[in-house]
């Protein structure tokens, strides 16, 4: 099975739930090889996940099963989700069962929680390689999903279980969303070692989340840059935590300011403060800091993941050999995924990127051979942990009102021109709706026109000095 979690004890706990629930790795085990006996036939699954042990259950039973399943945003935006369904035309779809009466689906099978609904829609071909399915943007909706391979969750598993030094006495607190790709390789690389997740939807600002980290005995936290900033609002420095060994950042760039009292924190408590850097098509991870160098180095991305490789390439496609010089950032590894997805017969194709990725990152490499990233070839931002596409927002934007707009931005915030001061609040909540992201992560300005050139193209240049 994928991650040899059948070679684990089968009495040993694979996750734990804030909700109480528990799940053996025995019980992972059967629930996959029932799926197995199910569902024989090959086809796409649209799976709405909780952070619990039924969406960990479901999720992991389809990949070991040979079912694909799309991991979607449970509260994602319905209109997004008719466009999905329209193209993507799934064989089943995965829901909490308190919500299986609102699809109209008839059930196929209920297990811990969950409900497997039969959609009637005929099953299509699916490369044999082809895992699971995320989306490349977050819960913005692009149909452009990234295509998974069994290999990059071995490969995946395998490199983040290395450099985080994992071990089976392990017990994580999983607080990113499986549809997340670092949420998702937390749980592949700690079943990989045979470890106990623990698996909540709680927020970090109640109690009750508090009560759950301590009681179970939460040994290492991963989050974003927004899930940091939570923690210090939350006095977390103050706290007592005396099973907790590792904490964990990526999903984009930490402020110096607060990077830095998180690896203070760090030093004074005996713990390991790591930061990494990935990206959906590489199955999560491509490179971490070593936590000896998170001060020397602070604000580096670090060196590759082991069995990994990084490196730059200037605009011609060559590769930059000199140290300090900016370019592309690319990797190279058995964990870059197959590539995309925009329509259901993609999801036939085989692998059309070779096991290397051009990230769309601009960087440079100190002489010690440290990563520093200094900015972006695509139009992408990661707004608390999120990638959304800008494209996309402008898309949505336009799409419910008959408007020219801009996005442009930083990872701090995005900006939206548009030239209509009466739509100013709804082209806001718009965007909050449909991504999910907080309102606080948008501003709209009102222009008099969008800058253009001759050919009638946004010169986004300009419009950042607006």
């Amino acid at each position: 099975m994928v991650l040899n979690i059948n070679k684990h004890d089968a009495d040993s706990l694979a996750v734990v739930d804030s909700a109480g629930n528990k799940l053996r790795y025995g019980e992972l085990v059967e629930f996959s090889e029932e799926l197995k006996r199910e569902l024989p036939n090959r086809s796409l699954v649209f799976v709405f996940a909780d952070n619990d042990a039924g969406g960990i259950a479901w999720s992991m039973g389809f990949i070991n099963t040979g079912i694909v399943p799309l991991l979607l945003n449970p509260k994602i935006d319905g209109e997004l989700l008719e466009q999905l369904y329209s193209i993507y035309q799934p064989g089943y779809v995965c829901v909490p069962s308190r919500d299986a009466k609102r699809f109209g689906f008839g059930q196929k099978l209920s297990r811990f929680g969950y409900s497997l609904l039969k959609t009637g829609n005929m099953a299509y071909p699916l490369h044999e390689k082809l895992s699971h399915l995320l989306p490349t943007s977050g819960s913005t909706g692009s149909p452009k999903l990234v295509r998974h391979s069994y290999e990059n969750v071995e490969a995946s598993a395998l490199n983040i279980s290395t450099f985080f030094q994992l071990k089976k006495s392990d017990r994580p607190l999983l607080v990113l969303p499986l549809y997340y790709t670092m949420g998702l390789s937390v749980v592949f690389s700690h079943l990989f070692v045979g470890a106990t997740i623990l698996a909540t939807d709680l927020s970090m600002t109640q109690r009750e989340f508090w009560i759950f980290f301590k009681e179970q005995k939460a040994t290492s936290f991963t989050g974003v840059p927004y899930s940091f900033e939570i923690l210090r609002m939350m006095r977390f420095f103050r706290m007592a935590l005396p099973d907790l060994e590792l904490l964990t950042q990526g999903g984009g760039k930490l402020s110096r300011e607060l990077n830095l009292q998180f690896v203070e924190y760090a030093r004074q408590t005996g713990k390991r403060w790591i930061a990494t850097y990935g990206q959906t098509e590489g199955t999560a991870r491509m490179a971490y800091l070593p936590p000896e160098f998170a001060l020397s180095k602070c604000g580096s991305i670090g060196k590759a993941v082991p069995n990994g490789e990084l490196y730059l390439t200037d605009t011609g496609g060559q590769v930059i050999e000199e140290n300090n010089r900016e370019g592309e950032l690319c990797y190279r590894g058995k964990n870059v995924t197959l590539g995309y997805a925009l329509c259901k017969e993609d999801l036939a194709l085989g692998d059309t990127r070779n096991g290397s990725l051009k990230t769309g990152d601009l960087a440079y490499r100190d002489s010690d051979g440290f990563y520093y990233i200094v900015g972006r070839t695509g139009r992408f931002l990661k707004l608390y942990g999120t990638r959304v596409g800008l494209d996309e927002c402008e898309h949505i934007i336009k799409s419910k009102y008959p408007i020219e707009c801009g996005c442009v931005g930083t990872d701090v915030k995005m900006m939206v021109y548009i030239t209509r001061p009466e739509l100013q609040e709804q082209v806001k909540g718009e965007l909050v709706v449909k991504t999910g992201i907080v309102a606080s992560a948008f501003e709209v300005r009102v222009i008099p026109e969008l800058p253009k050139n001759n050919v009638g193209k946004i010169l986004y240049s300009k419009l950042s000095n607006q």
